[in-house]
């Protein structure tokens, strides 16, 4: 993982795990790494993905079945969607407007702009 030195190492596990889910690459029931595993693969120290785990237990999208590891939960996609929504509105967009402000992009510019992006992307 590249990391970002502005956000805590354990909030950018959960966020890798969290778009695992929104992308399908995690679906309800599969089970995630252990945290050795995962502290292994990404070369951090296992109490760092205990944290990580820690909130998406507590979020709802993992849940821990003693003794087996953590599973993705049941309504770990509607967790992550809302969790990443209410970061993308209190976090994100407050920039863009900044920015659409300071560059005087009006909201049809911008809104030309997003339909243009999913025409490319489709």
């Amino acid at each position: 993982m590249n990391w970002n030195n502005h956000k805590a190492i354990f909030l950018q596990i959960a966020d890798q795990i969290i778009e695992d889910v929104l992308k399908g690459k995690s679906k309800p029931g599969d089970r995630a790494l252990s945290v050795r595993e995962l502290a292994a693969q990404i070369q951090v120290n296992p109490n760092t993905v205990v944290r990580s785990y820690g909130l998406l237990e507590q979020e709802g999208v993992l849940h821990n079945q003693r003794g087996i590891g953590y599973y993705i939960a049941e309504h770990a996609l509607e967790k992550a969607r809302k969790r990443k929504k209410e970061e993308f509105i209190e976090e994100v967009l407050p920039e863009v407007y900044k920015t659409m402000q300071l560059l005087e992009i009006s909201i049809e510019e911008f809104n030309a702009l997003y339909h243009q992006n999913q025409n490319s992307l489709s």
